[in-house]
């Protein structure tokens, strides 16, 4: 993958992010505060947990340190997999975010674009 692909990817994937927590913060009372900078999230719950999700671009992989740990994960096939377990990155969000928040939330990968 070129560093030109993996900024568009992984770029795609913290506006999903972004579209996300405005989501639902407006169909739940979640109250999640997200703040970027750069090729950093940081999500901030109401009870002051945070999950920090940050771009590692000359490993062309995305980061998150959430409270159950610290992940890094790589684009293969079409997707952001986990490089230890090759779990999913937003099934992950989801999960994490959904521990931190006290109620579910469901964080969706970015509808592929074709025809570039």
């Amino acid at each position: 993958m070129t560093d030109l692909e993996y900024q568009d990817l992984a770029e795609s994937a913290l506006t999903a992010i972004e579209t996300a927590c405005d989501r639902i913060n407006d169909e739940t009372d979640a109250d999640i505060d997200n703040q970027r900078t750069g090729g950093m999230i940081t999500l901030t719950f109401s009870n002051r947990s945070q999950i920090i999700i940050n771009l590692q671009k000359p490993l062309q992989e995305i980061w998150m340190a959430a409270k159950a740990g610290g992940f890094h994960y790589k684009f293969r096939g079409n997707q952001w997999l986990d490089t230890k377990d090759s779990s999913e990155f937003f099934t992950g969000l989801s999960r994490y975010a959904s521990e931190q928040a006290g109620q579910p939330l469901v964080f969706n990968a970015p509808v592929p674009v074709t025809g570039k």
